[in-house]
């Protein structure tokens, strides 16, 4: 009898082990399939956006009658060169508006590239900051990861933003790691002065950047423009990759 209970009990452990390891084989189907879902949807929203993208022209500028139309809270358009970066700008009345919604107002996971609620929505502040999800595959803002390395921060430096009354030429000058409460960066009402603070970190803290990019903006009396692209790291808790560029205007324009 014994011996048969001790059989019955391995049969049933063996049924266990069998079971858990079905389950655990199931959920990591499912994570993985759920995941590409994830990265399936981002690509199809700006498959989609990209048809849509302002074309610009030396004789009208750009049009955003159709971007409008999908959403009146596109308020511009970032692309930077040989990096998958090529979207459309929102802005919401927060934060967090854009953070897991698409340009449809449909949920999505990888969100929208969003600028910060706090800036100028036209772009006349001193400093603007967008914001985006690190994604793999170069998804939203996860080419920026791309400034990480020396020889690919040296060989593209350019980019382009595009709103609907005038365009900017981007010229990247910096990429840094920072803390997710660094005011220098995250706080855009220090700009309202002077940009001095965030120049200063820049040379402080900046992984790699032109030196005398910085001194030309130090000694620009206000007039120039910098533009930040903010995305999540791992390098210790609360990373951020922030990506400087200068915005120049056009020379078409």
């Amino acid at each position: 009898m014994s011996r048969f209970i001790l059989k019955a009990a391995n049969s049933f452990l063996n049924l266990i082990v069998v079971m858990s390891l079905f389950l655990a084989a199931s959920y990591a189907g499912y994570a993985l399939w759920d995941n590409n879902q994830v990265y399936a949807a981002a690509e199809n929203v700006q498959d989609s956006m990209l048809k849509l993208k302002p074309v610009v022209t030396e004789e009208e500028g750009a049009s955003f009658e159709e971007l409008l139309a999908v959403n009146p809270d596109v308020c511009a358009w970032v692309t930077l060169d040989n990096t998958n970066i090529d979207f459309p700008i929102l802005q919401g009345e927060t934060n967090l508006t854009y953070i897991n919604k698409d340009v449809y107002g449909n949920f999505a996971l990888a969100g929208s590239i969003f600028l910060d609620s706090r800036n100028d929505h036209d772009f006349h502040d001193l400093v603007s900051l967008l914001y985006g999800h690190h994604m793999e595959e170069g998804d939203m803002f996860g080419d920026l990861d791309k400034f990480k390395d020396q020889t690919f921060f040296d060989e593209n430096k350019t980019g382009q933003l595009i709103l609907p009354d005038r365009v900017y030429d981007l010229e990247i000058f910096a990429c840094m790691l920072v803390e997710a409460s660094e005011d220098a960066i995250f706080d855009p009402h220090l700009y309202e002065a002077d940009i001095d603070k965030l120049l200063s970190l820049t040379e402080q803290e900046a992984m790699h950047y032109n030196a005398d990019k910085v001194s030309e903006l130090r000694n620009s009396s206000g007039e120039n423009q910098i533009l930040l692209l903010s995305t999540c790291s791992t390098e210790f808790t609360d990373a951020r990759t922030i990506v400087l560029a200068e915005m120049k205007p056009h020379s078409g324009r």
